[in-house]
């Protein structure tokens, strides 16, 4: 079994492990992201359940299970597997590329800063064009429950305005109320997603969002950049002090992560925000105002009506999520990786 194969699986492995572990986080950080709540504005009537972005991030997910229970939390976790899966074989190919030119005389075998760069700027243009339409759907389940409840405050605030203007409250319009107050959206499932995304905007739906996922790709540029170079720094140093253990420990694989991971989110955050606003249902805005057509409408009325802070609505709780998903992504791949070299080497071994 080559390197690269090695690496592929190893990075894949991680990626959903870390998918898994810290999706419930990264369920609620979308729902931060796209809910809307202009700087001026009447408060809405009515008592529908409460706002999914109120409270911490703790308090968010509590919220979620009581409404939706635990499935509420993992909305879209297959499709999500399945794009972090061919995500991650997009990052593998730029190592074996690393790997190739080692071969050839070119470089180390490590993916240099200007590699990663070019190498992985192509690689990531590429796996979004290709995986985006994954991403549309998974954005879409993880909000659907916000949107149905925008939907319904809508209905019973218009409701709620006629009958005050025209000051009749009967029996049917309190029953009207009643239904309303007692509509609990549920998760759907991919197949309803697609059909809904389609039905709004036909095939143009699914790559909603291209411009800033496109301009993201520098995300992991940063992040593997950061961690290659202080992965190869911290190896040199051990070489350069002549100490017997020159091999990255786990421990130490996880902190580097983590911090490679820290200053790519916090760099790009807010074309991550503008992405989630543009992929989810546009009803969650309520108003028009707060509804968009595309990358530029959505920056200009984020700074119009909601500040500049919109831009990092959720970003804590997106820092805790990436960062721990990076931290156990390259934990896990070293172990495979190392696992794999054991029982190669044992099973080569074996054959002598």
């Amino acid at each position: 079994m080559s390197n690269a194969v090695v690496n592929g699986l190893a990075g894949a492995g991680g990626g959903i492990i870390a998918q898994i572990i810290t999706y419930p986080l990264q369920t609620v950080n979308t729902r931060q992201q796209t809910e809307r709540v202009a700087r001026k504005g009447p408060t809405p009537r009515g008592s529908l359940p409460p706002n999914p972005s109120a409270g911490g991030t703790l308090v968010q997910i509590l919220q979620v299970v009581s409404s939706e229970g635990l499935g509420g939390l993992y909305s879209g976790l297959k499709p999500s597997l399945f794009g972090t899966a061919a995500s991650q074989v997009f990052k593998n190919k730029a190592e074996a590329i690393a790997t190739a030119n080692k071969r050839k005389g070119h470089g180390d075998g490590s993916v240099g800063i200007f590699s990663w760069l070019v190498v992985a700027a192509l690689a990531g243009s590429l796996n979004v064009l290709l995986t985006i339409p994954i991403w549309v759907l998974v954005t879409r389940m993880q909000t659907h429950t916000q949107a149905e409840r925008k939907i319904v405050e809508a209905k019973r605030d218009v409701m709620a305005r006629e009958a005050s203007e025209s000051s009749l409250i009967g029996s049917s319009l309190q029953d009207k109320m009643a239904e309303y107050d007692s509509i609990k959206p549920h998760p759907y499932g991919t197949l309803y997603a697609a059909r809904e995304v389609y039905g709004e905007a036909g095939i143009a739906g699914f790559w909603k969002g291209i411009i800033p996922t496109l301009i993201m790709v520098c995300n992991p540029s940063i992040q593997f950049m950061i961690y290659e170079s202080l992965s190869k720094r911290l190896r040199d140093k051990r070489a350069a002090k002549k100490q017997g253990l020159k091999k990255v420990t786990a421990l130490e694989v996880f902190l580097l992560g983590a911090f490679a991971k820290l200053g790519a989110t916090v760099s790009t955050y807010p074309l991550l925000v503008v992405k989630s606003r543009l992929q989810a249902k546009q009803e969650i805005g309520g108003s028009i105002l707060l509804q968009y057509s595309g990358t530029l409408d959505a920056i200009i009325k984020m700074i119009r009506y909601e500040g500049l802070p919109s831009f990092y609505k959720g970003m804590s709780t997106k820092i805790v999520q990436s960062v721990f998903a990076a931290s156990v992504l390259f934990m896990v791949k070293e172990e495979i990786v190392k696992l794999c070299s054991i029982l190669l080497d044992k099973g080569q071994s074996f054959l002598r």
